[in-house]
């Protein structure tokens, strides 16, 4: 009794110590995307055990969501007044970082991003300056994490039943599309007796692809819609012409017949999908996820051995990553980088917490191994994680390497936040239906989008 006695106080002032401990923490919300592979979530989970770690009086509670889920699930907690401290998502920066800038939505973290603002590389930093209507000045309302840009992947093995060889595809604009669509596609059905197509062109209008595929198009045209300082430049004939001929090559793959019927109604994974199938010789993709799913595929335990036999074949051996064809004018493309975001909210409840977290994932030894965990599906926007051997141990990876480092350019919104609305609409898939669907003239489509853009951003 009297050992029983004296236990209970003891037992007694070790729940209150732990109690006590418990709510010295603090508590550090964090909204995450979802990643694209486990090994991407693991590096996020071990970052954050980390983090825990060196700041032992923050708990960090953790929230992944798919990136559809994103967005809704942001604009929904903002207009509830109760916002994540910490937040990110892969859609962030096309859909609504600009715009919460703009609306004085979001935090200021220059403090965090200017003492190692010359670690990151130059074009990736210069997305996260946005303009405060609030303030009426630009800072830093975001930070980077990553990014990506367009790349062409197509089937070698498909390409060789056709009876052709990587040497004989073209380099110039028209003729390259033209090799695909014209040459390629109907020997292939010869040769395979099966109703393949040659180009999986994404035409969704709810599809991010089929944006970010047409405005890759408008670039090769060089065609310029907002200046530096945002203001619009629709009105300019040349401007229009460039429209016109982009939207004109766009479409013209599907009215070929050289694009999968369904494209019209493609979602974002459906151009990848048809390609995992065999369906399509060629797609154009805004990350190497293609090629990168069957090196996944080829270190997964679950699957048998044949099967990651196979994928690693596919990843090594049958399919190609590429650039795009020169130019119509005949120069060199420079591809526009999607720089994706995190945020930290000007109604965050713990913003003290939210910035050392977010300085310590940004620091090299914790993003790097992240980005990686993605098998190559983004790029860098570090100085040293952009030179790391990662990206020159296959050809996949020296693809992407090479066209980062040829230069990029950033997307509209950038410049004019309101770009962001007009992406979410998907002014430029709704044009190329209107064109396919409809059967509307291609310049009367164009003055149709035109019109919305001025609109929604003049």
């Amino acid at each position: 009794m009297k050992f029983k006695a004296l236990m209970i106080p003891a037992l007694v002032a070790l729940g209150l110590a732990a109690a006590g401990q418990a709510a010295a923490q603090e508590k550090l919300t964090v909204w995450w995307g979802k990643g694209f592979y486990k090994a991407e979530d693991d590096a996020l989970y071990a970052a954050i055990k980390k983090f825990e770690a060196k700041n032992p009086k923050i708990k960090v509670e953790l929230s992944l969501y798919a990136p559809q889920e994103m967005v809704p699930k942001s604009v929904a907690a903002l207009d509830a007044g109760n916002p994540p401290d910490v937040a990110y998502g892969d859609v962030y920066d096309f859909q609504v970082t600009a715009k919460w800038a703009y609306d004085g939505k979001l935090e200021d973290v220059t403090s965090i991003l200017d003492p190692m603002r010359a670690k990151f590389e130059p074009a990736a930093l210069a997305t996260t300056f946005l303009y405060n209507d609030t303030t009426k000045s630009r800072a830093y309302y975001a930070y980077p994490i990553k990014q990506q840009t367009m790349h062409i992947q197509y089937w070698k093995d498909m390409l060789a039943e056709a009876g052709f060889k990587e040497s004989d595809i073209p380099a110039d604009w028209k003729s390259y599309w033209s090799f695909w669509c014209d040459k390629v596609q109907p020997a292939h059905r010869q040769k395979s007796g099966t109703r393949s197509f040659g180009i999986g062109q994404p035409l969704g209008v709810d599809s991010s692809d089929s944006f970010f595929s047409f405005l890759t198009f408008m670039d090769a045209y060089n065609v310029k819609l907002v200046n530096d300082a945002g203001k619009l430049l629709v009105d300019d004939p040349a401007v229009r012409q460039g429209l016109i001929n982009a939207l004109t090559d766009y479409t013209q793959v599907y009215s070929k017949g050289c694009a999968p019927p369904s494209a019209t109604n493609w979602k974002d994974p459906d151009n990848n999908v048809a390609f995992a199938n065999k369906t399509t010789v060629l797609t154009h993709n805004a990350t190497i996820s293609i090629a990168a799913t069957q090196l996944d595929a080829s270190n997964n335990q679950s699957l048998t051995q044949a099967q990651r036999d196979a994928a690693k074949v596919n990843y090594t051996e049958k399919i190609a990553t590429a650039g795009f064809p020169n130019k119509p004018d005949g120069s060199k493309m420079v591809y526009r980088a999607a720089v994706k975001t995190g945020v930290i909210f000007k109604d965050a409840k713990n913003k003290d917490a939210a910035k050392k977290f977010v300085a310590f994932l940004l620091d090299d030894a914790n993003l790097t191994p992240y980005v990686e965990g993605s098998l190559g599906r983004w790029f860098p926007v570090t100085k040293a994680a952009q030179q790391s051997a990662f990206w020159k141990q296959d050809p996949h990876r020296t693809a992407v390497y090479n066209q980062f480092m040829a230069g990029t350019s950033p997307f509209e919104f950038t410049k004019n936040y309101k770009f962001t609305v007009l992406n979410n609409e998907n002014v430029w898939a709704k044009a190329a239906n209107r064109i396919l669907n409809e059967k509307v003239p291609v310049d009367k489509a164009v003055d149709e989008m035109i019109a919305r853009i001025k609109a929604v951003a003049g």
